[in-house]
């Protein structure tokens, strides 16, 4: 197969017999190699086909930064939450569990944990997702040799959730209405403009959609990170006075109370956003 991008010595873009951009791994696959250099297929591990071309650029940015054995652990539970679930899942699964993957062992690796503070109510209200979270922990444990809560498979859970969910015109309104205005506000804040094309910008938007879901449906979480919210407030002392001014704007219009592990949520992704500028 012919090389079209070399993105490291594992990893490389190519072309299929119907025209669509094919990512193949394995390792060493690239290594002295360059564009227009042929690949010998009993080189190739894992091949990716995603046909959304924006999802593709995503996960193709994801390929990257994050080492290849935890791509092929994220790849290795959307297969069996595919089984588990019996269903289609939206493409960009591969883009948002990747990377909850590698941020989540980056936290851990930094000492940071994250409670969840639904767990109960996702295991109880999406139990095949909640179970496809439990084995995923179990995956990361044996194949990356990371220990995660058991916190984190509700968060995973809700990955494949939203890769499930199709929503409704007028919550998708919502949804789009909540997100501009926030991220309008961390504008005016930092008085600046953002790369919407960087991964670090997705991630953020992600989240704020996220938020605004839970904001809209009257979801609310607990204040259970009161403890870490105060450490992150000493280190990232402006990104906290952002987040505190969402609290407002969405206790004024939307009469909605943030929580402690809200504003912790939203000043670790506010600081992901600004940490260049």
């Amino acid at each position: 197969m012919i090389i079209k991008r070399v993105l490291n010595n594992n990893t490389v873009i190519s072309c299929n017999s119907k025209g669509l951009d094919v990512l193949l791994m394995g390792k060493g696959i690239a290594f002295g190699k360059k564009k227009g250099d042929q690949v010998s297929i009993e080189e190739v591990e894992k091949t990716f086909i995603l046909r959304d071309k924006a999802t593709q650029n995503k996960f193709t940015e994801l390929m990257i930064a994050v080492p290849m054995e935890q791509i092929l652990v994220a790849e290795k539970i959307i297969n069996f939450g595919k089984i588990k679930l019996g269903k289609n899942l939206n493409e960009i699964i591969y883009v948002n569990l990747t990377d909850h993957i590698h941020s989540t062992i980056e936290r851990y690796a930094e000492g940071i944990i994250l409670k969840n503070p639904l767990r109960w109510d996702i295991a109880r209200f999406y139990p095949d997702e909640y179970v496809i979270g439990e084995k995923a922990i179990e995956i990361i444990r044996n194949e990356l040799h990371v220990s995660l809560e058991i916190d984190e498979a509700a968060f995973i859970a809700t990955h494949f959730v939203n890769a499930e969910m199709s929503q409704g015109d007028g919550l998708a309104y919502g949804i789009a209405e909540i997100t501009k205005q926030v991220e309008q506000i961390v504008k005016e804040f930092y008085r600046t403009e953002f790369d919407e094309s960087s991964l670090d910008y997705y991630r953020f938007i992600t989240h704020v959609k996220f938020f605004a879901q839970r904001l809209l449906l009257g979801d609310h979480y607990e204040d259970t990170d009161a403890e870490l919210l105060e450490m992150m407030k000493k280190k990232y002392q402006k990104e906290y006075e952002c987040a505190l001014k969402i609290k407002e704007f969405v206790k004024v219009q939307h009469e909605y109370e943030l929580s402690c592990t809200e504003i912790l949520y939203l000043t670790v992704h506010i600081r992901r956003i600004t940490k260049n500028l």
